[in-house]
């Protein structure tokens, strides 16, 4: 691996398979630098260049799509630093009471997911401490199946559609910004199990009753 992606302690490699991935977990990315694409590990959370701890404000673990080419903490890196996450589904949840009931969401052709994310650096000022490489998922308002789950949904990414999210074909990323197709994802109900975060293993994404 070049010194563009030097292994760095924060980013151990991701645990594969997992199916509970929590914020501030290594997951794998995609990116496109210097010339050629990079599969790296980074850090489900971004970390403004501006925070003195990894924890001196929000966990950012999503950008919203709306608003992402404004925000300073992601207007930079959503001009110079796009990459894809890779993952056979996610999770949403539903509320029944006091109830969190979680769903676990695919595309409905089965193939993997990708989702739209941007990227960034983090070392903390004058430390010479760890480096921080660090993610956060593009976020959407959610196409009218979805909705029904909940408002807003990750900006899911078509095959032919990766390079130009990465930059290899110049502008237009934006317009890669929208809902999945109504007919592009699947879901059904889990156990309630997956809302701890020590939860482990592929019971998590098997289908209870409702």
């Amino acid at each position: 691996m070049s010194q563009f992606f030097e292994a760095v302690a924060v980013n151990d490699t991701p645990d594969v398979p997992n199916y509970n991935v929590c914020p501030t977990d290594a997951v794998h990315t995609l990116s496109y630098q210097r010339g050629q694409r990079w599969l790296a590990p980074m850090r489900w959370g971004f970390i403004p260049n501006w925070y003195k701890t990894p924890t001196d404000g929000p966990l950012l673990i999503n950008a919203r799509a709306e608003t992402i080419a404004e925000k300073p903490a992601f207007r930079i890196a959503c001009r110079e630093r796009r990459a894809v996450i890779i993952a056979s589904g996610f999770y949403e949840w539903t509320r029944e009471g006091d109830t969190r009931l979680p769903w676990y969401i695919t595309r409905a052709d089965a193939a993997p997911l990708a989702f739209a994310a941007v990227w960034q650096e983090w070392r903390a000022k004058g430390t010479g401490g760890d480096l921080f490489r660090t993610a956060a998922i593009v976020t959407t308002g959610a196409n009218a199946p979805m909705s029904a789950i909940h408002h807003r949904m990750p900006v899911i990414l078509e095959p032919d559609d990766v390079a130009l999210w990465l930059g290899e074909m110049g502008k237009g990323a934006a317009t890669l910004m929208r809902a999945a197709p109504d007919d592009a994802l699947t879901w059904h109900r889990v156990d309630k199990a997956v809302n701890s975060n020590r939860a482990t293993g592929p019971v998590l994404i098997e289908p209870v009753d409702d």
